[in-house]
């Protein structure tokens, strides 16, 4: 980490109108995280010595969400509690910064912009009094234009709106929102800034202009990657940043030697690691942190959020694991959900229509059909049969459940927890089975089968 010895204000007040939504944009999500907090760890990577977050609609929401835990400097949140601009909401700040210090200006949401991009804009500062990102882009609708004069220096920022003739239209240069000056000469600038005539806000972009009057230095910076500039400001903007997201994600996934069958449909939203010759199919879903050991195969339309998956593992179609660990060469699916708290030890099995939580299923250890396994602890070389529930709530509490190892179970079996069952003990199809099993032993509790003489079936009626 290179440190800037400047502070960073993120400006994430606004509601988003063209959102069309109840919730604040900072709270929208792109590859499972904020877009805020996106731009916040980035922020915190340049090694900035503080961050101010502006904040304004549903600001508790937006507060409570955002992790800060981690950061290792103060992260200092200052309400907007009146919408009136972005020239108000950075001068909300500047009262707690020193006037010789240095302030990195940023917004909510622009959440790409990258900690190396942020390093060079740093370090043309030392060469002016504003050192402003800008970019060159072939379709500029909707950004604000940066003016030159005919020496090429920067004038002013020309709004979109206010965007008047075909001249004006024709920059392509546009006004990325981030710049650096001092705090001081932030104040000053400010402190003249007048309400805009149509919308009565005051316009941080307009400090541009007052400082070239001044005669103060401004420089640009021109970024080199569109993507780190781009904004949201409506759901077609989000969901075609989140694509190109996710195109980068992939990229540098296939680059490290992930085998993934269609980038196209293949999500990460969080992070994932792995090792070699692993295979994806199409339409997986990453979520929090996954771990994949080496020859890992994932099956199409499978769900992976904060799970260890050990080498050769094989996970079938459709299947859902949340918080869970699968080790050495265990199969699992089709159609199979792993809920918080399993863990599958080696060359276990898990088959179709299977839904287990909080339960460790011992090596060699197999379910295959349409069961229900909740905290319990099974042996080694367990074979429960199809239709097996255990019944571990009460409709208080939930009981834990002990199979010791070499057990079998019938088919359409109910285990009523609490309950153990002795190692290599045999369940009778269709028991249920209320009381500790003691090793060894085989039990049934099915009512005995019987003819009923002389029955005859009604005809029905016309």
């Amino acid at each position: 980490m290179v440190h800037i010895n400047c502070s960073a204000i993120i400006l994430a007040a606004g509601r988003g109108n063209r959102m069309l939504s109840d919730t604040p944009k900072a709270l929208y999500q792109i590859g499972g995280k904020f877009i805020l907090q996106h731009l916040m760890d980035s922020v915190i990577q340049v090694g900035v010595k503080s961050v101010y977050v502006v904040y304004g609609y549903k600001g508790a929401a937006v507060m409570e969400n955002i992790n800060t835990d981690k950061f290792k400097i103060p992260v200092y949140w200052i309400l907007q509690d009146e919408l009136i601009g972005t020239g108000n909401a950075v001068q909300r700040v500047l009262p707690v910064i020193s006037d010789s210090e240095e302030v990195l200006i940023l917004y909510g949401d622009v959440p790409f912009i990258s900690y190396q991009t942020l390093q060079r804009l740093h370090s043309i500062k030392s060469q002016c009094d504003i050192s402003i990102l800008t970019a060159t882009l072939p379709n500029p609708n909707g950004y604000g234009r940066i003016i030159r004069n005919q020496e090429g220096s920067v004038v002013s920022i020309l709004e979109h709106d206010d965007i008047v003739n075909d001249d004006q239209k024709q920059i392509k240069e546009i006004n990325t929102g981030i710049f650096i000056a001092v705090s001081g000469h932030l104040k000053f600038w400010l402190n003249t800034l007048t309400p805009h005539r149509l919308t009565n806000e005051f316009y941080l972009t307009d400090i541009v202009h007052i400082a070239y009057q001044s005669g103060y230095v401004i420089h640009t910076m021109c970024s080199t990657d569109t993507f780190e500039i781009m904004g949201v400001n409506s759901k077609s903007d989000l969901v075609y940043l989140d694509r190109q997201y996710q195109k980068r994600q992939v990229q540098y996934l296939l680059s490290s030697g992930l085998i993934i069958t269609d980038p196209n449909r293949f999500d990460l939203r969080g992070t994932l690691v792995h090792g070699k010759d692993v295979n994806i199919d199409v339409n997986v879903i990453i979520e929090g942190h996954v771990s994949l050991g080496n020859r890992v195969k994932i099956g199409a339309s499978c769900i992976l959020k904060d799970t260890v998956v050990e080498d050769d593992v094989v996970i079938y179609p459709f299947s859902i694991i949340e918080n869970a660990k699968i080790s050495f060469q265990s199969k699992v699916g089709p159609f199979v959900r792993l809920r918080p708290g399993t863990e599958l030890k080696e060359k276990s099995h898990v088959g179709n229509f299977v839904e287990i939580k909080n339960t460790r299923l011992g090596e060699r250890s197999k379910v295959r059909h349409l069961s229900y396994l909740g905290d319990a602890n099974i042996g080694t070389q367990v074979n429960i049969g199809a239709g097996t529930i255990i019944c571990n709530y009460d409709g208080i509490k939930k009981h834990h459940t002990i199979i010791g190892d070499n057990v079998f179970i019938g088919a359409d079996s109910q285990l009523v927890a609490p309950v153990t069952i002795g190692k290599r003990a045999i369940i009778g199809a269709g028991t249920t089975v209320t009381k500790d099993v003691p090793a060894g032993e085989t039990i049934i509790s099915r009512i005995r089968q019987f003819s009923i003489l002389n029955w005859k079936r009604s005809k029905k009626k016309k």
